[in-house]
């Protein structure tokens, strides 16, 4: 099992500025660079799923597996030999909003999609959570 979390703490934003970010999946491209189409059918809730497709890569299918409104979702990404999680939390604390994202690959070929997808979306984040936090502003 591989995992890396990354936070930001933000008066910036809300939790439920930063919900409403991701629960509207059909606009991810307008914010994230990275992303070519994203798109669900129904609510964004445990047992739904969307679909994604990052630039210059295929379509991927994304399970939500827990949501829990304005404080935190949990989806999952299955790949050959292979799972990533993704979660994202939004926790009031004394300092302002703390935003983290974690992602954890697990599976007999976990190295591989560390390799090829994980790593990558795990340096970004810095840049990403910057991004949503900017983007939201205006939710």
């Amino acid at each position: 099992m591989w995992t890396r979390s990354y936070s930001v703490t933000t008066r910036e934003v809300t939790k439920e500025q930063m919900w409403n970010l991701f629960t509207d999946v059909n606009n991810w491209h307008t914010w994230d660079e990275g992303i070519e189409q994203a798109s669900i059918t129904g609510p964004f809730e445990e047992g739904n799923h969307f679909m994604l497709q990052p630039k210059g890569g295929p379509k991927l299918k994304v399970s939500l597996l827990k949501t829990i409104e304005n404080s935190l979702f949990l989806d999952v990404t299955h790949f050959p030999l292979a799972k990533m999680y993704d979660n994202h939390s939004f926790e009031e604390t004394a300092e302002g909003l703390k935003i983290t994202n974690t992602i954890t690959v697990k599976g007999l070929l976990s190295f591989v999609w560390v390799k090829l997808v994980a790593q990558n979306i795990v340096n970004a984040l810095p840049k990403d959570i910057e991004k949503q936090i900017q983007a939201a502003k205006s939710l």
